[in-house]
């Protein structure tokens, strides 16, 4: 939708450039023909000043009030607009001396706008035309002016147009495309120094609340294990030390997946161990799921020995965000199929050239576009917890140079799919 402002706003400047240069083609036409008593033909100049008047006013109606999709609002408009001022430039030109006209250059300005705002085809088209319409007015001269030298001179002044309009052409055409590109990548940097910062800022909200929590769970633990004393044999007991041991060696693990991540600690994992861990928390923590593990094997032609990747032996570079990256996004796609009363969950693993790739499958309602548009770009609000998690590990993949690609699959419910460049040194 960004694009279709763009266009709209170089068109809306177009429109105003030639309504000034309307304004200033009939203050030149009055000068010319009352302060320097030159007969120039009245008719046919008003009769395309009149033409261009009208269709000024009828691009300006129809982009002012037409709300036109982002497919409508193309580059072709852009370039209709331009070749009109083409036309129109060359016709007053044809009529008040053609390439002797003073003004005969200003059939640059066209070209430069199209360097500006055109693709390289379409600003090859500009430029074609203008250098067409420049010839024409040279074609169209009379024997009467080539007299003498003025022949060798209007050659000269066909070449000198040429010359410019290529320069022009190529040389802002590419100065265009080299800021425009590093545009892009500012505002590619910048988001995602943005997305680092959000990062950054849940990383600190979560070691504070578990460091908030250390204290109360320590003490349940001692209350648990005089509990325990009392009552040995006691199930709920034995339950709440169970719990409560899980919580702790949970508290560890963060403040031990914290301080790797802070020392930028990557070692090489092998996918076998990711699958396995995944299987085992969604058997712990789900066990009315019914997991489905797919591992596929994929041939790799790798410096022209034929070597068969596949998850056993195949290992990623991942850092301690990594599996519980990975088990967001499990839970995601777990509460999605219960909240379609559905009970299945099918994980795919498969090794793809230089790539590990998990795909996660729940039976769930799918993703809205809206969400696909917005889910992994920022946290957003979601009913089952979609935004918050599936952000965190979009960032966390990033940093391992991963990507995450969420859609819907075609018999219903979602498909997230990781990959994950390959580790050389297990190849």
């Amino acid at each position: 939708m960004a694009n279709f402002f763009k266009i709209t706003n170089q068109i809306q400047a177009i429109i105003a450039l030639r309504t000034i240069a309307i304004t200033i083609q009939l203050v030149l036409i009055l000068f010319v023909n009352i302060g320097l008593a030159y007969d120039l033909p009245w008719t046919p100049l008003v009769s395309v000043i009149s033409l261009e008047i009208l269709f000024t006013l009828s691009s300006y109606i129809y982009y002012r009030h037409n709300h036109l999709s982002e497919k409508k609002a193309s580059q072709k408009a852009v370039l209709i607009q331009i070749c009109a001022d083409i036309v129109f430039l060359s016709l007053l030109l044809f009529f008040s001396g053609g390439a002797t006209n003073a003004f005969v250059s200003l059939l640059l300005i066209p070209i430069a706008i199209a360097a500006v705002t055109l693709t390289p085809l379409l600003l090859a088209i500009v430029a074609a035309l203008a250098i067409a319409s420049y010839s024409i007015l040279l074609w169209s001269l009379p024997m009467s002016v080539m007299h003498g030298n003025m022949q060798g001179h209007f050659i000269g002044m066909g070449i000198n147009f040429l010359f410019s309009a290529l320069v022009v052409a190529i040389v802002v055409g590419k100065m265009a495309r080299s800021i425009n590109q590093q545009e892009l990548a500012i505002a590619a940097y910048r988001e995602n120094l943005l997305k680092q910062e959000q990062v950054t800022s849940l990383g600190v909200a979560s070691a504070q609340v578990t460091h908030q929590l250390a204290t109360p769970i320590a003490t349940v633990q001692l209350l648990t294990d005089e509990l325990s004393e009392d009552f040995p044999d006691n199930d709920i007991v034995k339950d709440m030390q169970s719990q409560l041991s899980r919580c702790t060696a949970s508290l560890s693990e963060f403040r031990a997946m914290v301080f790797d991540i802070k020392e930028q600690v990557i070692k090489a994992i092998n996918c076998q161990y990711l699958v396995d861990e995944i299987a085992e928390n969604v058997r712990v923590n789900n066990p009315e799921i019914s997991l489905e593990l797919i591992h596929k094997n994929t041939a790799s032609y790798l410096a022209e020995i034929n070597v068969i990747n596949n998850v056993k032996n195949t290992k990623i570079n991942a850092d301690a965000a990594l599996l519980p990256a990975i088990l967001n996004l499990i839970n995601n796609a777990i509460q999605a199929s219960k909240a379609n009363n559905r009970n299945e969950l099918c994980i795919t693993s498969e090794v793809n050239d230089l790539n590990w790739q998990l795909t996660i499958r729940d039976h769930g309602k799918g993703f809205t576009l809206k969400k696909l548009n917005e889910l992994g770009v920022k946290p957003v609000t979601s009913e089952q917890g979609f935004g918050m998690a599936v952000f965190l590990s979009h960032a966390s993949l990033e940093r391992l140079g991963g990507k995450l690609a969420l859609t819907n699959h075609q018999d219903g419910g979602a498909l997230v799919t990781l990959s994950l460049p390959i580790s050389t040194g297990s190849i």
